[in-house]
């Protein structure tokens, strides 16, 4: 039996739109591979290029067989191994925060340093390295990550106050509160100690080099969990986009939504910390970039951040090995450098009121 005429252009209108689905699903997916690859190529290069020069062959027998006599293989398995690791966290735990941040509080401006995890982990440092006389990076960046947690915890429990929660707007405004205060504690105790000024000065900017295989291993399982809970983050992002009525309207717990995503924040923010610094740009603009081609659904813009942000810094750490031999650059210095050029294009194409 044949159906009726005005049944077919509403079965044809819905076929179309599962197809559309589908080739755009299978567009996401090739794009998410082409990032994989891109990810690889950026770990190989941050491995074979440095300031200064280790032929192919002693770079891949120092990645998994060197010999130690041998200086430059020593070089690539000490040095270059663990900075290379340490950009492939950090990146991807920046990335994936800066993205939960910006769908849990919907503010396209958000990024991990809205719950004041920068400026507790700046101000646990100082007191470290100021009161506790502490000089080592792998001594003192476990105080990072500690003020970093302590921090989104104090952030997260004033704007929790009332009846309606942490909103958005609650959040940032705590947000802005607790990082004016700290910043004025790391100040008072820096003015007060040239010394640890001089080792604050440097921990500041971000960087990965220097970093000791073990503190990143250490960090890794706070990365680990941090980012598997965001990723199973993504449809409870795409309900809070709604608004939280309409999110309520569709069973979805609003405040248990904000508060997993909080802490995922909190344990890759932390970590990221503790093994570069406060690394801020990132985890701003990869989520925008991101959205470019994946749309605002957070099951696609999650992993895409979190393969495009360790592509970017590990890309940024290398420009800043080579552009000022024999000396090197902060990869903090590079990548807003290098990040600010394309985001403030975007602004300018896509308008504030579509980010």
């Amino acid at each position: 039996m044949n159906a009726p005429p005005a049944v077919r252009p509403r079965a044809d209108e819905a076929a179309r739109a599962v197809l559309a689905r589908r080739h755009g699903g299978a567009a996401l997916a090739a794009g998410l591979c082409l990032l994989a690859v891109l990810l690889l190529a950026a770990l190989v290069l941050s491995l074979a290029v440095g300031s200064g020069h280790v032929p192919l062959r002693d770079v891949v027998q120092g990645v998994f067989d060197p010999d130690r006599s041998v200086r430059a293989q020593l070089v690539v398995q000490e040095v270059r191994v663990p900075r290379t690791l340490a950009g492939l966290l950090a990146g991807a735990a920046l990335g994936l925060a800066g993205a939960v941040m910006q769908g849990v509080t919907r503010n396209p401006l958000a990024d991990p340093g809205l719950l004041g995890v920068n400026a507790g982990a700046s101000v646990a440092v100082v007191f470290a390295m100021s009161v506790l006389s502490l000089t080592a990076p792998e001594q003192y960046i476990w105080f990072g990550f500690l003020g970093a947690c302590l921090a989104a915890l104090l952030v997260y429990g004033v704007a929790g106050l009332g009846r309606e929660g942490a909103t958005p707007v609650k959040l940032a405004l705590a947000g802005a509160a607790a990082t004016g205060l700290l910043i004025s504690l790391t100040d008072t105790m820096l003015l007060t100690d040239s010394q640890a000024y001089d080792q604050y000065r440097f921990w500041q900017v971000g960087a990965l080099d220097g970093r000791d295989l073990d503190v990143v291993l250490q960090a890794a399982p706070f990365i680990v969990v941090g980012g598997v809970l965001a990723l199973a983050l993504g449809p409870r992002l795409n309900g809070l986009a709604l608004g939280d009525d309409l999110a309520r309207a569709l069973g979805q717990r609003v405040g248990v939504a904000r508060a997993l995503g909080a802490v995922s924040t909190v344990l890759l923010c932390g970590a990221a910390t503790a093994i570069a610094g406060p690394l801020g740009f990132v985890g701003l603009a990869v989520p925008h970039a991101v959205r470019m081609f994946t749309g605002p659904d957070h099951r696609w813009v999650l992993p895409y951040s979190a393969l495009l942000a360790p592509v970017l810094l590990l890309v940024a750490d290398v420009v800043g090995r080579v552009i000022a031999p024999p000396g090197e650059v902060q990869v903090g210095v590079v990548t807003a450098a290098v990040g600010c050029v394309p985001f403030i294009l975007l602004v300018r194409r896509r308008g504030k009121e579509t980010l």
